[in-house]
């Protein structure tokens, strides 16, 4: 194989290089997966997303998601969409039940072409976010800089939600970093600095582990909505506004998250294998 294609998309902003190996035996270094991201050597992503088989019958795709740092990531709600729009596509279907290492997510078209996806249940045990010692994750005991008290939700994966009075006031450059590798997240975990503009629209930022500041982030979106709510500060549906544009977020009564939104395609293109081998060599 001379060429490997991927398509180049983004859900508000969060952008990702998405390869197809369904019928495509590619194994990809963790060499490889960081030159890809990498925005100056590579092609450039906030994640990279590989499709593959379906291990579970149900599903009509597997999701793996990779970070900058070739690492893998559990959930990831802005790629769900863009997946989920191909493959609609594809089956000529307005259903796609879209499978990863965190589980099933659903998905189905909604109105103006967005997609909804089901995110599945919210975890807000201590032990499931994880953390590293037990404690009330409805105020977690960490304070770095202007912020403080925090709640702990794990939306697939692991994240930290501070409310502020300006979102846009934070250092998030600065913070996020020292935040996201607290000795109270094992397993690191995603920043968001949210602020309530009214009970139906929630401000929000966030940084990535492994990613840093991101346009848009799905599964922190939900997690900020879910924070919210818990602390009453809304219902259990707003819309939340991020960088990249706004999500409509719900908790529903079954503990699982639903979030609605956009995708792009912005162009196609293909990896030139030889030259990938060269690259990383």
């Amino acid at each position: 194989m001379a060429a490997l294609p991927f398509l180049k998309m983004h859900g508000l902003g969060n952008d990702f290089v998405v390869i197809d190996l369904r019928d495509r035996p590619v194994s990809l270094t963790l060499t490889q997966r960081r030159w890809i991201a990498d925005r100056r050597r590579g092609i450039g992503c906030d994640q990279l997303i590989l499709l593959e088989t379906p291990r579970q019958k149900v599903a009509d795709v597997f999701m793996r998601i990779h970070n900058p740092d070739g690492g893998e990531a559990g959930a990831c709600g802005n790629a769900t969409r863009c997946v989920a729009a191909k493959v609609m596509a594809e089956k000529k279907s307005s259903h796609v039940i879209v499978e990863t290492i965190s589980g099933l997510l659903d998905t189905e078209a909604s109105d103006g072409g967005r997609i909804a996806v089901d995110m599945g249940p919210v975890k807000l045990d201590w032990r499931e976010i994880p953390l590293a010692e037990a404690c009330d994750t409805l105020h977690l005991p960490l304070n770095v800089g202007p912020l403080s008290d925090p709640v702990g939700v794990n939306v697939g994966n692991p994240h930290a939600v501070f409310f502020v009075p300006d979102a846009e006031k934070i250092d998030l450059a600065s913070l996020g970093p020292v935040l996201e590798r607290h000795r109270l997240f094992p397993e690191r975990a995603n920043i968001e600095v949210a602020q309530i503009i009214s009970p139906e629209r929630i401000r929000m930022r966030v940084w990535e582990r492994s990613a840093g500041i991101t346009q848009a982030c799905g599964s922190g979106a939900c997690a900020t909505l879910v924070a919210a709510a818990r602390r009453k500060l809304t219902g259990r549906s707003a819309t939340v506004v991020l960088d990249g544009g706004e999500l409509l977020i719900e908790w529903l009564p079954d503990n699982h998250v639903r979030m609605t939104g956009g995708w792009t395609e912005s162009f196609r293109g293909e990896i030139d294998i030889a030259e990938l081998e060269r690259a990383v060599a």
